[in-house]
């Protein structure tokens, strides 16, 4: 399942990743500013706890660029490219907020039905909670992801399967964290039912949904939701590298985050995807108003700036600006992506290492502070400020 690279192979990777941090450029030449950029970036590679490679896809109208460090695959050295797949966490819950609101735009959901309206058979507790508070993280909602049963079982079954239901039983016999629309607090849970309410209320499965209404109508012929531990190649590979490398690209089952972090896609595509989605190519009028109304809130792992939280998405105001995003992570990845309001300007901001603010250890909190602000300086060079 996962490869360790121990004694000598630790400095002879050590070597490789110093040697392709300097890895040339895919794309134009770059400029001052976004040679400041690269050069954050192949510091943070070279930061302790942080990923093997990096990536930052600027797209800017039809112009792109594509800034890398580091390796995408420790064993041959290839670096980051902007079409190979990979993991994209807890982003896939843009995915699930853009299939929801396109069917309320369509008129088959709307932003004030419940859960006991359209799925009595989740509990009882959670009825009063509406899709617009799921699609927010106000509706209280208990997260399975912090379940003790559910972290046991998942160690147990890393290669299993499991049904989005399944993964509601960890936490059916929990009560609201608090009362819906009081407060903020960001759940796994949420994106599990809002898949859920798609499909009793279209009578198709949320993967034929995703493809239909997402996929499908932005040619994102690299982007789906797997139900295994598989990744197809090209692919950039996902590692841990405390206290030694060690590649968690097939980890485990993608059915145990299903629709809130389950989905794979490309830094090309992911760019395409969350211009679209922030832009109002997949749905507009009232339903995106309602999407960028704002509250405090902040997505996890934290993006920069000053955060707030929409539906399904972020508001990031930095100090060259505001964007408007997703950010994620996983074992072996971390994802950042936003775009402008008017969806012209985007980017994907991607490492093969998973950082947070967390406890010491895989998550590399020192690190992750480093990544948090290149996102900054990603966002300023995007908008040129």
């Amino acid at each position: 399942m996962t490869r360790r690279l121990a004694g000598p192979l630790v400095a002879v990777a050590a070597v490789l990743l110093a040697a392709l941090a300097l890895a040339p450029v895919a794309g134009a030449a770059l400029t001052k500013q976004e040679r400041a950029l690269q050069n954050r970036l192949e510091r943070l590679v070279a930061t302790d706890g942080g990923p093997p490679g990096a990536s930052v896809l600027l797209q800017r109208g039809k112009k792109q660029k594509f800034i890398r460090a580091g390796v995408a695959n420790v064993d041959t050295g290839a670096p980051f490219k902007r079409t190979d797949r990979m993991r994209i966490a807890s982003v896939s819950k843009a995915f699930s907020g853009a299939v929801a609101m396109s069917l309320v735009s369509d008129g088959e959901l709307s932003l004030d039905d419940t859960i006991g309206e359209i799925r009595p058979d989740l509990p009882v507790d959670w009825w009063p909670v509406t899709l617009r508070q799921l699609l927010s993280h106000t509706g209280g909602v208990p997260s399975f992801t912090s379940d003790p049963g559910f972290l046991q079982y998942f160690g147990d079954h890393l290669h299993g399967d499991i049904s989005k239901l399944g993964l509601i039983e960890f936490v059916a016999d929990d009560d609201l964290e608090f009362l819906p629309g009081s407060a903020y607090e960001y759940s796994n849970t949420d994106n599990i039912v809002i898949a859920l309410m798609a499909e009793q209320a279209t009578g198709r499965s949320y993967g034929r949904l995703l493809r239909g209404l997402v996929a499908g109508p932005l040619d994102l012929s690299r982007t789906f939701l797997p139900n295994d531990w598989k990744l197809p190649r090209p692919r950039i590979e996902g590692y841990d590298t405390l206290p030694q490398i060690d590649n968690l690209t097939e980890c485990c089952s993608m059915a145990f985050v299903s629709s809130s972090g389950g989905i794979v896609s490309t830094p090309e595509e992911l760019t395409r995807f969350t211009r679209a989605y922030v832009g109002g190519e997949l749905f507009g009028g009232p339903v995106r108003r309602e999407q960028f109304s704002f509250r405090a809130g902040r997505s996890e792992p934290p993006g920069p700036g000053e955060m707030s939280t929409g539906l399904a998405m972020f508001r990031y105001k930095t100090r060259c600006g505001a964007v408007f995003g997703h950010s994620g992570n996983f074992p072996g990845y971390t994802q950042f992506t936003v775009a402008t309001r008017n969806g012209r300007r985007g980017l994907t901001f991607s490492v093969n290492r998973q950082l947070d603010l967390a406890a010491p250890g895989i998550l590399a909190p020192q690190a992750f502070k480093v990544l948090r602000k290149d996102y900054g300086a990603a966002v300023c060079t995007l908008l040129g400020r």
